[in-house]
């Protein structure tokens, strides 16, 4: 994340996200396959490193191979080629709203305390209760611990959507957007972005 000023000089909270430019791979079509999509592929990768399979797949767009291949529903498939370059500006411009798909930052195995915000015990006069779940049941009935209890357990790294984040600015030059906010995940990763039009 960084900032930028608008016209008049207040700061605005931007994340740079470099988008594209991605190759389409395949097109799917509702006779064939069911649906309509596109198939990109972003972040080229050397032929050395495909295997047989990969480079079978790519071999129609131009025979590179991607690190990163992703579909998107599209309505018309047929306006696309296989091999065309999708570049940020055929998709997005400034003022459009996005939203942006990526993986939560993973915290690891958390307690109820972080993980669900309770409140935990007190701290004095030898409670011995500090940051346990506390009683997760009944005996009698239902003599179990019913489904969704909140405990502890693995933390993040889940699917989040930020949505209607707005498009500051476009760079093509340097292949990037500037996005009002904060996205979901670590620096270097992936992202999904999602045209709201």
């Amino acid at each position: 994340m960084t900032r930028v000023y608008d016209e008049n000089g207040r700061s605005i909270p931007v994340t740079v996200i470099e988008a594209g430019p991605c190759t389409i791979l395949q097109k799917k079509t509702v006779g064939k396959e069911g649906y309509n999509a596109i198939q990109v592929g972003f972040i080229e990768k050397k032929e050395s490193r495909l295997n047989k399979p990969e480079a079978g797949h790519v071999k129609r767009s131009g025979g590179k191979g991607y690190y990163h291949i992703k579909e998107f529903r599209v309505s018309d498939p047929e306006s696309y080629e296989v091999g065309q370059q999708v570049t940020i500006t055929d998709v997005f411009s400034i003022g459009d709203f996005v939203d942006v798909s990526g993986k939560s930052k993973g915290r690891g195995f958390q307690g109820v305390i972080k993980r669900h915000g309770f409140a935990g015990g007190r701290k004095t006069h030898g409670s011995n209760f500090h940051r346990a779940p506390g009683s997760i049941g009944c005996s009698a009935w239902p003599s179990r611990v019913l489904k969704g209890k909140r405990l502890p357990g693995r933390m993040g790294n889940d699917l989040v959507t930020q949505k209607k984040m707005k498009i500051v600015d476009i760079r093509t030059e340097e292949n990037v957007l500037l996005v009002h906010g904060a996205t979901p995940g670590a620096k270097n990763g992936i992202l999904n972005i999602y045209s709201k039009a």
